[in-house]
């Protein structure tokens, strides 16, 4: 008998979920907060120095610097600014979607410490005698933009008036950022464009607390110089040692791109689990759909910015979300074939698929938390994106899936319908016959992976020496990240040429080490240099390139202590990450395990690193990402084997022989290798989609991907398997004989002799 309650209660959710987020989902898009990468904008690293000599950069002197930054970032009109105050010494400042980025940057980093003095360089007054608020963009009597000043006092402004009229010069010279000992009066008068703002002649005595700077301005330079000055100084001198800006368009373009490749990618990982899993595949897709809307949901609650890396790190999540379908739909399908009815199939498969998804997610976490400790910005949005992501697969993949298809297992409507779980009627074994999974045939049985573990150990060990001699001819291109230097990308609305950009790069007298050209109609370049451009060859580059290619560029910089840093960083990051799978695998399963498992890892690893080195790819901040993240992953395909390998083992009991142990093994990774390639494959769709459709600026970081997911499929079924037969049969060697079961112990009041 059917229950159609049951039927109708999921159409009901259905229903209820799917209006709930047809009405709600264009509000979370037009909240969402995009990173610079995605809008344009620009974000700078500043080191905080001393401004006077003795002074201590401490919590109080950061705090108050990062306040007089806001102050400041209000005058632009930036809506979402980011500020954080890094170690001790150093602050980030995030500006998206900035209008006039040269503005912004020379606002920020102006000291604006406002000075009066004499002739002689003697201070008079300074910025603390200016009434707050009280600087005003005016003009003067011949209509020339001017700023208007209020001083607190204007007895002080006397007596400073009454001391210079008699004085030769008589002149009261108006500065910004007076440096003692480099600046003076003297030297500057006499060049055609003096550092200092105004030098008024003194001929009379003021008895008022007005002051009027008169200079070369433009309207514009006169607003912003008093906003500056009502912002107040800064109370420390900053030193860029990291920036990157994108242009507007960029931003956009990548954008577009990249939301592109998302819904090619999910939408054949859609059609892959409709055809090949049937009535779960269904399930599967309504869930995932809930998952991408779950995972939007969460990130504007969090007041997340969403960066480019981020909506990649959403699209991989796709893939990695229906691995948990995948895992327990292969269960069930197993539990069909041994005779068993739909609802006893789901609740065993169900239940037995949990512990392989647990294990394989958590270790995708660590990599993720990793990374997000030891990453920077984008980075970062990729690692917080990837752990919301891992975290909303629980809910939806395993809990909300599960009670969607027991709603209709529960029912009765599927009972028999074999076919609806992609199984035909041949396959499934009679009940009587007592078949358990573990016996059941693969189509996979003639394949020995203990005869071939030679033969795969020798290809890996070629590939790996190979790998070697290329790493040490070619070494690594590395990107400014880790060498530093400035890079540059341009877009222009013509097709471009190495000549005529080298051009542009020659008439700013920058020499470039390369340059890259780009884009379907060759209308992208990029360039490096080795030196770090300052903050006024950045906006005279800006400036020109604008001008000659129609859209700003792109401007990264890195200071040699930076590129260092962040190399030390990756390199921790990933020993790191390795000696967390090797405890959790170790504590999990075993110690033979864990070791062939972290060993397949960095084969994976080696890899990529190999493959950038032979193709000559850059390697910036998002390849460490994509290593950490296939640590990570990858190890999912190895733990659902070694799970699998667990229940053979307790099923022995005891190995014996070689030959017990190479028989566990071999079965154990024909049993799970169709799972295991379904598992990468829904993982490669996105990633390819991400390659051909999405944006050029993270398809290094899909390359990457791509390598090290097939490296990964590779390693776990013939480098890892292999390698614990390898360690087992010396522990056999060794014991004689090995448990694969802890035997309870017995007890008796009788006596024992």
């Amino acid at each position: 008998m059917v229950k159609r309650s049951r039927i109708v209660a999921f159409f009901l959710i259905l229903i209820l979920l799917g209006s709930t987020m047809g009405i709600t989902i264009q509000g979370i898009l037009n909240n969402m907060k995009l990173g610079l990468d995605l809008q344009g904008g620009f974000e700078v690293l500043y080191e905080v120095q001393p401004a006077k000599k003795g002074q201590k950069i401490d919590k109080e002197v950061l705090a108050s610097t990062a306040e007089a930054l806001d102050k400041r970032i209000n005058v632009l009109g930036v809506s979402e600014p980011s500020i954080q105050i890094e170690g001790d010494n150093r602050i980030r400042v995030q500006l998206a979607g900035v209008e006039d980025q040269n503005e912004a940057r020379e606002i920020l980093s102006t000291q604006a410490n406002l000075t009066f003095r004499d002739a002689n360089d003697r201070l008079m007054m300074d910025g603390t005698d200016l009434k707050e608020g009280g600087a005003k963009q005016t003009f003067d009597e011949n209509g020339n933009p001017s700023v208007t000043l209020t001083l607190k006092s204007a007895d002080k402004f006397r007596k400073v008036t009454e001391e210079i009229v008699n004085m030769n010069p008589n002149v009261l010279v108006i500065w910004m950022d007076f440096e003692e000992g480099k600046d003076s009066f003297k030297a500057e008068v006499t060049k055609e464009n003096p550092k200092y703002l105004s030098a008024p002649t003194v001929r009379e005595v003021f008895n008022q607390n007005t002051v009027s700077i008169v200079g070369s301005f433009t309207a514009e330079e006169a607003k912003t110089l008093a906003s500056l000055l009502n912002a107040g100084a800064l109370p420390v001198k900053l030193k860029e040692v990291y920036s990157t800006s994108v242009g507007a368009k960029f931003g956009e373009q990548a954008l577009d791109k990249t939301i592109l490749a998302g819904i090619i990618g999910i939408a054949i990982i859609y059609l892959f689990m409709l055809v090949y899993y049937r009535f779960p595949g269904f399930i599967a897709t309504v869930t995932l759909s809930i998952y991408i809307y779950l995972v939007l949901l969460i990130f504007d609650w969090m007041n997340g910015v969403l960066t480019l890396p981020g909506i990649a790190a959403l699209i991989l999540g796709v893939g990695m979300a229906v691995d948990a379908n995948i895992i327990t739909y292969e269960r069930i399908k197993e539990e069909i074939k041994v005779g068993k009815s739909i609802k006893s199939a789901f609740k065993a498969g169900s239940k037995n698929s949990f512990s392989s998804i647990l294990d394989a997610n958590l270790t995708t976490i660590l990599a993720a938390v990793v990374l997000f400790y030891y990453g920077t910005s984008s980075v970062k949005g990729f690692a917080t994106m990837l752990l919301v992501s891992i975290l909303l697969s629980f809910v939806t993949a395993v809990l909300l899936s599960r009670i969607l298809l027991a709603l209709w297992v529960n029912s009765g409507f599927l009972n028999k319908k074999f076919g609806w779980f992609g199984v035909k009627k041949s396959e499934i074994k009679d009940i009587a016959e007592n078949y358990d999974t573990l016996d059941l045939p693969t189509r996979w049985d003639k394949l020995d992976f203990v005869k071939t573990r030679k033969w795969f150990f020798i290809i890996s060990g070629t590939l790996i020496a190979l790998g070697v001699v290329l790493i040490t001819v070619f070494r690594l291109n590395l990107s400014i990240d880790f060498s530093s230097g400035t890079r540059i990308e341009v877009l222009s609305d013509k097709p471009l040429t190495t000549e005529k950009v080298d051009n542009a790069f020659e008439q700013l007298n920058i020499e470039t080490d390369d340059i890259v050209i780009s884009g379907e109609n060759k209308e992208m370049a990029s360039a490096r240099l080795k030196g770090v451009l300052s903050k006024e060859q950045i906006a005279e580059l800006k400036s020109a390139f604008k001008s000659e290619f129609g859209h700003e560029p792109n401007v990264s910089t890195v200071s040699p202590t930076v590129g260092k840093e962040l190399a030390k960083n990756a390199f921790i990051a990933l020993l790191i990450a390795s000696i967390g799978i090797i405890l959790y695998t170790t504590i999990r399963f075993e110690w033979a395990m864990a070791i062939a498992a972290i060993l397949s890892l960095l084969h994976d690893a080696f890899f990529m690193v190999a493959f950038f080195s032979m193709t000559r790819l850059e390697v910036d901040l998002t390849f460490i990402a994509a290593v950490l993240t296939i640590v990570g992953y990858s190890i999912n395909d190895t733990i659902v084997t070694f799970d699998r390998m667990r229940e053979n083992l307790h099923k022995k009991k005891r190995l014996k022989t070689n030959q017990d142990i190479a028989e566990v093994l071999n079965v154990s990774i024909r049993q799970t290798l169709g799972r295991s390639v379904n598992t990468v494959l829904t993982v490669l769709i996105t990633v390819v989609a991400l390659i051909f459709f999405g944006s050029e600026s993270i398809r290094n970081f899909s390359i990457a991907l791509f390598v090290g997911l097939v490296a990964g499929v590779y390693s776990s079924i013939c480098i890892a398997g292999p390698l614990w037969y390898v360690f087992k049969t010396r522990e056999l060697k060794k014991k004689g004989v090995i448990k694969t079961v802890k035997e309870k112990r017995r007890y008796s009041d009788q006596p024992q002799v």
